[in-house]
C-alpha cells in the first residue's frame, strides 16, 4: 500500500469538502528576522515593539503577509500541489494580529468547481481560514486554482462558480483591538504623509526595484513550507522554476514603503491576480493607485483602498492592452485595504 501522497487532482474535489491541513506552525521572532532578510520590509509597526506599543498594541506583530504566507503554505499539499497556476483571491480579511508565540493552523472548504473545456484541468475555489492556538480565526480568504486532472476520462463535476464580493466594504474591515494612532510618530515611521494627504485616483510610482535571485525565492518558498512542484522541480517545469506568487506580493508590498510608509496594516484583500509568470533574474518594480478611502469609525484610524501593481519593466501606470488583457510585463495586480493614521 502506497504511503506517499501524490496530491489531489481536480477529480478528487467536491463542493462542501472540508480539508484540515497539516502541519501547525508556532511563530517566533525568527520568522520576522527572515522575512525582513528576504524583503526590504520597513513598516515601523512590524519593526519596533516600542512603536507598536505607542500605537496601542502589546508588541510588534508579525508582518501581515508573513502570517498570510504561513496560513497559505499549509494549504498547498491539499489544494495546489498539482496546480497549473494560482489564479486569484477575494474576500480576504485579517481579523487580528499574529504575535510571536502564536501557533497557526489552516483549514479550507471547497466552495466551487468548474472543469475547463480541454478536459485536462479544472478550477477549484476554496475558502481558507487560519486559526491560532485559541481557535480564533486570524485570517480568512478565498482563492481559486487551476488543477490538473489525473484521469482525463473522469466525469466533470456539476459546475458551481461561487458569487464573491468584488470588494470589501469598510464595514467588513476589522481594526485590531486597542489600535490607536493618536501618538503616532511620523518621524520614526519614515514619512509625513497621513491619510488626509492621499486622494482617490492618485497614482504613486514607488521608484525602487529589486532583481530577484534564484536562492532567495527558493528560501522563501521553503520558509512558508510551500510544496508546489512548479516552484521546486525543474523536471516538472523545464523552462524554469516558477516563483511563488506570495514572494512577488511581499516584495511589492515592501517596495511600496517608498510613498506609502504609513499604510501600516493590511486588513482586507479585495482581489488579486498573478497576471504573468515570473522567473529569477527579472527585476520587480511597483506602482500603486488609490482606489478609495474611508474612515473606519475608530478615532484617528483611516483606511485606504489601494491597487498594487508589480511589473518586470515597462512604464509605470500601464496595466492592460487595448483588448483589456494584462500587458506581458505585469506580474501582479492586487487590490487591498490598509490602515493609516488620519
Amino acid at each position: 500500500m502506497a504511503k506517499t501522497n501524490p496530491g489531489r487532482f481536480f477529480e478528487d474535489y467536491s463542493v462542501g469538502q472540508v480539508l484540515h491541513h497539516a502541519v501547525p506552525r508556532t511563530i517566533t521572532d525568527g520568522e520576522r528576522a527572515l522575512y525582513h532578510a528576504l524583503y526590504p520590509a520597513r513598516h515601523a509597526l512590524y519593526s519596533s515593539d516600542e512603536f507598536a506599543r505607542n500605537c496601542g498594541l502589546p508588541q510588534s506583530p508579525i508582518d501581515d503577509l508573513a502570517a498570510f504566507h504561513v496560513v497559505f503554505g499549509k494549504t498547498v499539499p491539499d489544494i495546489s500541489l498539482n496546480a497549473v497556476a494560482n489564479l486569484g483571491y477575494a474576500e480576504g480579511r485579517w481579523l487580528q494580529p499574529v504575535y510571536p508565540g502564536d501557533t497557526l493552523r489552516s483549514e479550507s472548504e471547497v466552495i466551487g468547481l468548474k472543469q475547463n473545456s480541454n478536459g485536462k484541468t479544472g478550477v477549484v475555489w476554496v475558502r481558507t481560514r487560519g486559526l491560532n492556538q485559541r481557535d480564533e480565526v486570524v485570517i480568512e480568504y478565498v482563492r481559486w486554482v487551476m488543477v490538473r486532472k489525473s484521469d482525463f476520462d473522469a466525469p466533470a463535476p456539476e459546475t458551481l462558480v461561487p458569487e464573491l464580493k468584488k470588494s470589501l466594504d469598510v464595514g467588513d474591515l476589522l481594526v485590531p483591538q486597542g489600535l490607536d494612532f493618536s501618538n503616532y510618530d511620523f518621524v520614526q515611521s519614515g514619512e509625513a504623509h497621513r491619510w488626509d494627504a492621499y486622494n482617490t485616483g492618485e497614482m504613486i510610482d514607488h521608484v525602487d526595484g529589486v532583481t530577484v535571485e534564484e536562492a532567495e525565492h527558493m528560501l522563501a518558498t521553503r520558509l512558508w513550507q510551500n510544496t508546489a512542484k512548479v516552484h521546486f522541480d525543474l523536471t516538472f517545469r523545464p523552462e524554469g522554476r516558477l516563483i511563488y506568487g506570495g514572494h512577488v506580493i511581499s516584495m511589492a508590498r515592501a517596495l511600496s514603503f517608498n510613498g506609502l510608509a504609513n499604510a501600516q496594516m493590511i486588513v482586507g484583500l479585495n482581489g488579486g491576480a498573478h497576471a504573468n509568470p515570473y522567473f529569477a533574474g527579472d527585476t520587480i518594480k511597483v506602482w500603486s493607485e488609490v482606489l478609495d478611502k474611508a474612515e473606519t469609525g475608530v478615532s484617528g484610524v483611516g483606511a485606504l483602498r489601494l491597487r498594487l501593481v508589480a511589473t518586470k519593466g515597462g512604464e509605470p501606470f500601464e496595466l492592460r492592452n487595448e483588448d483589456g488583457k494584462y500587458l506581458p510585463n505585469v506580474l501582479l495586480d492586487l487590490d487591498y485595504w490598509a490602515l493609516m493614521p488620519i
